[in-house]
């Protein structure tokens, strides 16, 4: 795939992470949903320590180029005992050349037959239908676990559009 290998995150690559993050979010600038969320604020803090935790343990992977530039990332992690997939962006000049796709098709390989959770927009043609394509399906709120579902609560509380934030889970055959 053009090169692109995937690696774990180096421990000072944080800040590309947040770059890569904020060039994949002007999608969702386009499609009407602002999320300005400034730097200091406590959902940008929580996400930023979170990925810094899992670039610590070694669940921050990133889709590097062929000069070995991070374009893409996953940041994986465990909640309520199931691997969780926290956060998923590519770069928007790297989009649509499967970087995605590897990156997801790592995530289950990791979640080793046990059940894959993530939260994503519901709405947004690059979100869930991405996901669906991948074998993941809409969860009720009422099956979330008690962290899966403070995790979309403080979602909901901060992001835009928020009764489209949904929970999703990919379980094994």
């Amino acid at each position: 795939m053009n090169g692109i290998t995937l690696r774990t995150a180096h421990y000072n690559e944080l800040g590309a992470l947040v770059d890569i993050d904020d060039d994949a979010g002007q999608l969702f600038v386009r499609a009407g949903l602002d999320i300005d969320i400034e730097q200091g604020h406590p959902f940008v803090v929580s996400e930023q320590q979170r990925w810094a935790f899992a670039i610590e343990r070694g669940l921050a992977l990133v889709a590097a180029d062929t000069v070995n530039r991070p374009v893409g990332f996953m940041i994986l992690g465990v909640v309520d005992g199931v691997p969780y997939l926290d956060q998923l962006s590519v770069r928007t000049d790297h989009m649509q050349q499967g970087i995605g796709s590897m990156l997801i098709h790592h995530a289950i390989t990791w979640s080793d037959h046990s059940p894959l959770w993530l939260t994503t927009y519901a709405h947004l043609p690059w979100n869930k239908p991405f996901y669906e394509k991948h074998g993941f399906v809409r969860l009720p709120e009422e099956e979330c676990g008690p962290t899966l579902y403070a995790i979309l609560r403080e979602q909901r509380a901060t992001l835009p559009d928020p009764m489209q934030r949904i929970a999703m889970v990919r379980r094994c055959p």
